[in-house]
């Protein structure tokens, strides 16, 4: 879609997103991401409260949809494999964190706007917490069905399996590295193999 055929609200929020990439979020003032778009500053003020509410909509409507993924996730209990689904979600969370862990990370280098963004969060009930809760619910569900060992605990299959997506793009993000697509979808299968092992029912002679 060509620039012209785009919302004030998307043209927004398509530069501020190449913004916050480019220059990091504590060097992105509304002042840029406005002239970028083409825009007053004014104008920008009239789709967004502050620069808080227009990070959460970049990152909930510019980036891999993490979200989406969750939220369609529970109703997949009992089709196709535990390892499958599982394995479905971590190929979109990883990319998920390799893009937003930078300009979240930048948060923590300006407070105020830090606890704008963690207002935001609780208002909205998202964040980061979302995403195990979430998957959380899957593991239940297919515990219920019998796919999941009933001794396991939820939420900690869901931090093991978000926590090594995070760890990953984090880690690759300090040692300014990327992988490639093949060496991340090995790391993928790896992880959830080995979760999917200690998640297996037992058996019973």
């Amino acid at each position: 879609m060509s620039r012209n055929n785009l919302s004030t609200r998307d043209q927004i929020l398509d530069a501020a997103a190449s913004l916050i990439r480019n220059i990091g979020l504590g060097h992105t003032t509304t002042k840029e991401i406005a002239s970028a778009a083409g825009l007053s500053e004014a104008a920008l003020y009239r789709h967004f409260v502050d620069k808080a509410e227009l990070f959460l909509c970049v990152v909930g409507e510019r980036l891999p949809q993490l979200v989406a993924a969750l939220k369609d996730l529970p109703s997949r209990a009992g089709q196709r494999t535990v390892r499958s689904n599982l394995e479905d979600l971590a190929r979109v969370a990883l990319p998920f964190y390799d893009q937003t862990l930078p300009m979240a990370t930048s948060l923590f280098a300006e407070p105020e706007l830090l606890a704008r963004h963690q207002e935001h969060m609780r208002q909205k009930n998202v964040g980061p917490h979302r995403s195990v809760e979430q998957l959380a619910a899957y593991v239940r569900a297919e515990q219920r069905l019998g796919r999941v060992n009933a001794r396991c605990d939820p939420e900690a299959v869901a931090a093991l399996l978000i926590g090594s997506c995070i760890g990953r793009a984090l880690m690759r993000r300090f040692l300014g590295e990327q992988d490639s697509p093949g060496a991340d979808d090995r790391f993928i299968k790896s992880v959830v193999r080995t979760l999917v092992e200690g998640l297996a029912p037992p058996t019973h002679d």
